[in-house]
């Protein structure tokens, strides 16, 4: 079995034109598998107020997976690919089921198209400070008020 790792920024940069003084095999590469470009639209950086990036995978509304736990934020986005985030929020509901059908109602009522989830936080304690750290990153376009469950 072998393994390659992508750089999505790479792939990204060479989808939307950018010139890389020197691109690499590995880039080159990259680009050439099957699905790349859809693997890079696939992935969302949000930035939370503290700076730090963290990376989401992107789902429609009606493809979000059930979620034991992790960070999602509901967004709409445009024709054009313009991304609006308009609730984040916490799986918090024991079963995974619950949290899937809590995501779907909010997403629903605020007009989200998009489910992007965050895995990485690995404790409820960091999920919590991801909540936090995103929301106050994105005040100005995010819904207040209410449980972690629903923003």
């Amino acid at each position: 079995m072998v393994a390659r790792v992508i750089q999505l920024s790479e792939v990204r940069a060479r989808k939307f034109g950018a010139h890389l003084s020197t691109p690499s095999l590995e880039m080159d590469q990259a680009a050439m598998l099957p699905g790349a470009p859809d693997l890079a639209e696939r992935f969302h950086f949000w930035t939370g107020a503290s700076g730090r990036r963290y990376v989401h995978t992107v789902y429609s509304l009606i493809e979000c997976p059930a979620l034991a736990s992790g960070n999602y934020v509901l967004v709409r986005r445009q024709a054009n690919g313009e991304r609006t985030a308009l609730a984040i929020g916490s799986a918090i509901q024991d079963a995974a089921s619950l949290n899937l059908a809590e995501i779907r109602r909010r997403g629903a009522e605020l007009g989200a198209n998009e489910v992007h989830v965050h895995l990485l936080a690995g404790t409820n304690k960091a999920s919590k400070l991801v909540e936090y750290d995103l929301r106050c990153g994105q005040m100005d376009t995010v819904t207040s008020g209410g449980s972690s469950a629903r923003h």
